[in-house]
């Protein structure tokens, strides 16, 4: 099933600066294969269920690794079996309108 997150990893516990936990977790999703977007407050990705959500778990076991006591991750999710979509798609569905 194809599937659209947001999704937010705030390692716990780790200090002010975050950035070089976030890094980790983007080098995971660029090794994927997955198509994803950072933004501000955290990043968008697509692709089918289990692959997603094994690069979130892959980020949760590598921030783990750096010494990340606790990490608290907010996901936002979609699906639809109507037709096929993309980041792309919505955005661009926004921006025509």
């Amino acid at each position: 099933m194809h599937v659209i997150v947001d999704f937010t990893v705030v390692p716990v516990g780790a200090g002010i600066s975050l950035s070089g936990y976030i890094a980790a977790c983007e080098k995971i999703l660029a090794e994927s294969g997955l198509t994803y977007e950072l933004h501000a407050n955290g990043t968008n990705v697509e692709g089918e269920w289990e692959d997603v959500f094994t690069a979130i778990r892959r980020c949760h076991e590598t921030l783990h690794a750096m010494g990340v006591p606790r990490i608290h991750t907010d996901i936002k999710l979609g699906t639809r079996t109507d037709r096929a979509q993309t980041m792309a798609d919505k955005i661009a569905s926004v921006r025509e309108k």
